[in-house]
């Protein structure tokens, strides 16, 4: 009866939850930001067409796009926020252009009253909606046509080889020529007007902007709406009732565990009764090329952290020539993605036959076929992506299937992406196969088991929103469907397979009841697919939705914070398991992986999540280094983390009885979790503080500008993020070298190879 509410409570949640999403995908559809076919002057002249525009967006992605600043703060963080670039640009333009008109200087020397004066004339011309929709055209004064005119001539000369700019371009780390065509660079300003513009100017009967008055610009006095301030102090409301409330559920629970007689674990390791079969030790090679993967992440990520500091080589070494920021930042994360996600996939693989002890008919020969998918899609994106960024894909819609999509995390062209969704699919039917004599079996596994099936056919299925825009898709909808795979896919439910993949290898070895377990895993994926669906609305506050989406994404994003704030709970019964029985110990490094995975729950997905998800907070935080703060805390600390502790779960499995050397994992372990505090603390939060004050009174411009990213005191604290990336460098190469130690034989007691 318990296990049927809880499944009626789950269903309840997921159907509401997505009702929600989609409702609002709906409205985004409706009050997006429009795409005018023409922008005109007052006296008829054309100056960009939608062509031009979606043209623009298209230029945008193939040079990387997000990975070469951002757009509407969702991007990169060297280079400039384009469109609060172009926008305070303008804005000074049109000032200087007035106040030398009518009173013969600059608008910086002119008195307070005649600054106001400007201020005012200035804040009507902007924000004043001009889009007719009768005629589909935006019309803009004729000095406003020529503000944009000089902004075109001057971002050509940026994205050029103009001389004058290449300091500039050092300190952001753009090559010369990033983009080489004048024709296409004129297109690349048509999509940054259309972007600033929808950031400064009003709906249609409203008195705020497009993206909800971001950025925040006091020449316009672009300032939080009263819904940020609102329900941001809703959703801190509600994440003191949320912890209470699960506080009070949880000691209601520990208390009538504690009438139940204790739990006894097995004398034995059960899990040594377990025969690898053919398909479980052809996994062993998924984690091969993991370990290699993380290892050239890793690389990456130091060759794209000192781009920082020297824009376009590595200590003087002009790698930047073959491997520009663009390039390494898109690698470095996508292959973060596919590492995590392949040390699952594989973790998946083996747990099949072992729950079922049943090999299906060509097993083996299904995880080879999809191993050999793996590596094709990993090396075929990486080139496309490197070619685009390179230009040696000059035809945009080739950049789109072939190419690189401009999106974090979804960079990969849309050929690769559907290869890789047919793979994962693949994957589920490969598992699914094998688990299925399992589950036709009575008992309370079956539910446990249920719960992991739906969790693994989400992965797939919740990959599938990235293939639902195309190549000219608007930037709100394109957005809106790409957090659904990162937020959902990423973020959501990989969290649910992870909970009940440990689930279910503690109750395999005895440590806990499978009841327990089963009633454990069903809760904690309620209460937290309650708060992590809807949540991925805190990710589109600013790109061009409406206020619904706000409210909603302040509300439900801080409702997933509150099962992060109980974790301490996780790591102490995680560690107890450890401590059951002495054969436990076999398992002991695992078992302290899966203890930093509720570390960095709560420090990196709580704290530093909830930093900058109520809409105050993220209004002047976004783009800024609070964002990589949380995404290396949260996606190493978690999700990293959990990966490695489930590779050497399995591999425990797959290297038999033997007894493992564990003074280099030992080292690994610590050496990462502190690399990874360091670099967070010591690094990028001071450098995410500077920018928040300096965003709070100057503006986003000013915060992600060069000029202020290029004091010293800001490039001390971006080069003594080395010290913690090197501790922590340190930890993934003692990682590497243990499990080259497996083949070898040189990570075991005695020297004799498997």
């Amino acid at each position: 009866m318990l296990y049927k509410k809880l499944w009626i409570v789950l269903t309840l949640v997921f159907v509401g939850s997505f009702a929600v999403l989609l409702y609002y995908g709906g409205e985004i559809y409706q009050e997006k930001p429009p795409i005018p076919e023409r922008i005109v002057t007052q006296s008829g002249e054309v100056i960009y067409t939608r062509e031009d525009i979606e043209d623009g967006q298209n230029i945008w992605q193939r040079m990387g796009g997000q990975e070469v600043g951002s757009i509407w703060g969702h991007g990169s963080y060297v280079a400039p926020d384009w469109t609060a670039d172009w926008l305070h640009r303008e804005l000074v333009w049109i000032l200087n252009s007035w106040s030398n008109t009518k009173y013969s200087m600059d608008y910086d020397r002119l008195s307070v009253e005649k600054q106001a004066e400007l201020k005012a004339l200035l804040k009507v011309e902007i924000r004043s909606n001009t889009y007719d929709k009768q005629t589909e055209e935006i019309v803009v004064s004729e000095t406003r046509a020529e503000a944009i005119q000089a902004l075109s001539d001057y971002y050509s000369k940026v994205f050029g080889d103009d001389p004058a700019m290449a300091v500039y371009r050092e300190q952001i780390a753009l090559p010369a020529n990033t983009i080489a065509s004048m024709a296409d660079r004129e297109k690349l300003s048509a999509f940054f007007f259309w972007a600033s513009w929808s950031t400064s100017t009003n709906r249609e009967g409203a008195s705020i902007t497009y993206t909800n008055n971001w950025p925040g610009e006091p020449l316009i006095d672009n300032v939080p709406t009263s819904s940020s301030l609102i329900w941001s102090i809703v959703s801190v409301i509600l994440l003191i009732g949320g912890v209470g409330a699960l506080a009070w559920y949880f000691a209601a629970q520990k208390g009538k565990e504690g009438q139940e007689d204790e739990h006894a674990a097995p004398l034995q390791d059960p899990l040594l009764a377990i025969k690898a079969t053919p398909s479980m030790r052809a996994t062993m090679k998924f984690f091969w090329i993991v370990t290699a993967l993380i290892v050239v992440q890793v690389g990456l990520g130091a060759l794209t952290a000192h781009y920082a500091v020297e824009g376009n080589s590595f200590y003087g070494i002009p790698l930047a020539e073959w491997f520009p920021y663009a390039v390494t930042r898109t690698w470095h994360q996508q292959l973060a993605i596919f590492w995590i996600a392949t040390a699952w996939l594989a973790t998946g693989l083996y747990i099949g036959p072992a729950v079922s002890g049943h090999e299906p008919k060509h097993q083996r020969l299904g995880v080879n076929v999809l191993f050999t998918c793996l590596l094709i899609i990993v090396v075929g994106s990486m080139v496309g992506e490197w070619a685009a960024v390179k230009g040696y894909i000059g035809n945009l819609s080739h950049n789109f299937y072939f190419g690189h999509q401009g999106f974090e995390y979804v960079d990969l062209g849309r050929v690769w992406q559907i290869f890789l969704t047919v793979g994962l699919f693949l994957w589920f039917f490969l598992m699914a196969r094998a688990i299925w004599p399992a589950l036709k079996k009575k008992g309370e596994n079956r539910h446990l088991l249920t719960l992991f099936l739906i969790a693994s056919v989400a992965i797939p299925v919740f990959y599938m929103p990235g293939l639902m825009w195309g190549q000219n898709t608007h930037l709100s909808i394109s957005t809106y469907w790409r957090w659904w795979v990162v937020h959902l896919w990423v973020e959501g439910f990989f969290e649910v397979f992870a909970a009940v993949v440990i689930a279910f290898l503690f109750s395999r070895m005895g440590l806990i009841r499978v009841a327990t377990a089963t009633s454990s895993v069903l809760f904690s994926t309620i209460i937290f697919l309650f708060g992590g669906i809807i949540g991925t609305f805190h990710h589109l506050y600013f790109a061009g939705t409406p206020e619904g989406v706000l409210a909603f994404g302040a509300v439900f994003s801080a409702l997933e914070v509150v099962p992060l704030l109980l974790i301490g709970f996780e790591a102490y019964e995680n560690l107890k398991h450890k401590r059951a029985k002495a054969w436990v110990e076999r398992y002991k490094w695992p078992i302290y992986f899966f203890v930093a995975v509720s570390f960095w729950n709560l420090l990196g997905a709580g704290v530093f999540g909830f930093l900058i998800n109520p809409p105050i907070a993220l209004y002047y935080m976004q783009g800024l280094n609070t964002t990589p703060l949380h995404a290396h805390t949260a996606l190493f600390g978690v999700y990293g983390m959990l990966g490695i502790g489930l590779m050497l779960f399995c591999l425990r499995g797959l290297t038999g009885q033997r007894t493992w050397k564990t003074r280099l994992l030992r080292f690994s372990f610590w050496s990462m979790n502190i690399g990874l505090l360091l670099m967070g603390v010591t690094s990028l939060l001071p450098v995410g503080i500077l920018q928040t004050i300096a965003s709070m009174e100057h503006g986003m411009w000013y915060a992600r500008s060069a000029e202020f990213l290029h004091e010293n005191v800001m490039q001390n604290l971006v080069w003594f993020r080395a010290v913690g990336d090197t501790v922590f460098a340190l930890g993934i190469v003692g990682l590497a070298w243990f499990i080259v130690g497996l083949k070898t034989g040189k990570s075991y007691l005695t020297q004799e190879k498997r």
